[in-house]
């Protein structure tokens, strides 16, 4: 069973705040069955993307897809304008924290 996207949205933000880091929804998608995208980065730099696939064992965990390049952020950014262009119900959320990896493991499968 899936939470409504717009709980585990909440629920993203608040397990950030609780472990030291920030939260912030740069495109809020359809409320109960929109797909979610997280940009994970420290200190606004770094930032990685992070999408739900569907694992062997039946799980869907969150996995890196997408890492941004020094020399050109801009690319990553419209990347996610082009995922948000193509899936209008799409979820952004921006995590804002220092071990992005150990978030990421935290997350429920």
């Amino acid at each position: 069973m899936r939470f409504p996207a717009h709980l585990e949205v909440g629920s993203l933000i608040r397990l950030a705040e609780t472990n030291g880091g920030s939260a912030v929804v740069l495109s809020k998608g359809e409320p109960d069955a929109g797909t979610l995208l997280l940009v994970t980065m420290h200190r606004g730099e770094g930032a990685t993307l992070y999408e739900r696939m569907p694992q062997l064992d039946g799980t869907r965990s969150f996995v890196a897809t997408k890492a941004e390049n020094r020399e050109n952020p801009r690319e990553f950014s419209e990347y996610l304008d082009r995922r948000r262009d193509q899936d209008p119900d799409i979820w952004i959320l921006e995590v804002d924290i220092a071990d992005a990896e150990r978030f990421i493991e935290l997350l429920p499968k």
